[in-house]
């Protein structure tokens, strides 16, 4: 006998991933039994339409939970903190945008069409990994179970909307100062974002990597099961784009591979599609990817550094694969597996 259909609550449902993840329960037609809303203090009371019906926003208080059984966060990390153990001890299962349980040992970090096994781990939370890591997953999973990952190096161009409305409008607002010769200060990023290119995205660690490329390091190792010394190297920058992230991949594998099997393997992946003839001007750019759910390939060729290697360019939308939809993806699969 299936469970009754959950109660959903989505948590940040006025920021940026929020009306994403809102946007694509309708698309995806998740089923469910109720929905709420809910934000913080400065946004509650807001209206928001949702499948024809108006709704309200509401502050999220402990006993928002009560009831729910599905949590689709994206609030930020110190607000999935403060409300993770009330959503648990309620029954209600967290699924979460925010970096902060993403490496506890006990969080099962999860890409929908990945590694969906982990999901029974779960002991109430959830986690969706970085967004520069979700597309990426998706690529190298099944490469990594035919030919097996010696080595990796990741390169990644994100756009400004993976740090939020801040960003996106500071990129409109830089551009047009640049373009009319006037002063502009930079508030969302340390530099100037227009006609720029910025080597850095969060903090720096002592070992002079950002944040966000320890994520991808760690993220991946956990997702793909991989050995915690196989060596894996990242670069994020920011770039002038509004939306969807670019990568540059270089992967050295254990087993002999080509780049024609390659490209054979990822067009029958869940997820990925291939645009790779060059000769034509075909190949992915942000463009192709903004607004759409697939992570798109091109580029592959033979690495001219690694035996057995592989160099590709992938790119996807960030708030879709990257946040939003991997979380509704995650949610429908904790539904039809009856993890709630």
């Amino acid at each position: 006998m299936s469970k009754q259909k959950a109660n959903i609550a989505v948590l940040g449902a006025t920021g940026v991933v929020g009306r994403e993840i809102t946007k694509i329960i309708d698309e995806l037609n998740v089923e469910f039994n109720s929905i709420k809303f809910l934000s913080s203090a400065k946004s509650a009371g807001s209206k928001l339409v949702f499948q024809g019906k108006e709704y309200t926003v509401e502050e999220a208080k402990p006993e928002s939970f009560d009831g729910v059984n599905i949590v689709l966060a994206s609030a930020g990390g110190s607000t999935s903190q403060h409300f993770a153990p009330e959503i648990v001890k309620r029954g209600g299962v967290l699924i979460d945008n925010s970096s902060a349980f993403r490496m506890e040992k006990d969080v099962p970090l999860v890409i929908a069409g990945v590694n969906d096994e982990d999901l029974k781990k779960h002991k109430g939370i959830i986690s969706n990994p970085n967004c520069s890591t979700s597309q990426l997953m998706l690529v190298l999973k099944p490469l990594n179970e035919k030919f097996k990952i010696k080595r990796l190096i990741v390169s990644t161009y994100q756009a400004v909307s993976g740090a939020g409305l801040k960003a996106i409008t500071e990129l409109r607002e830089n551009t047009k100062a640049a373009l009319s010769g006037e002063e502009f200060t930079p508030s969302a990023f340390k530099k100037s974002i227009a006609f720029n290119v910025i080597p850095q995205i969060d903090v720096f660690c002592d070992n002079g990597y950002t944040k966000e490329e320890i994520k991808v390091v760690n993220e991946t190792k956990k997702i793909l099961h991989l050995r915690e010394d196989l060596p894996i190297s990242c670069t994020a920058a920011r770039v002038p784009v509004f939306n969807s992230h670019s990568e540059a991949v270089d992967i050295e594998f254990e087993e002999k591979v080509t780049p024609d099997e390659v490209r054979e393997i990822l067009k029958n992946t869940f997820g990925v599609k291939v645009i790779d003839n060059p000769e034509n001007f075909e190949y992915p750019t942000t463009l192709d990817s903004s607004g759409v759910d697939p992570v798109y390939v091109g580029r592959i060729r033979k690495n001219l550094a690694f035996d057995n290697g592989i160099s590709l360019w992938c790119v996807a939308d960030n708030l879709r694969i990257g946040a939003a939809l991997n979380t509704v993806r995650l949610c429908i699969k904790v539904i039809e597996m009856e993890l709630y």
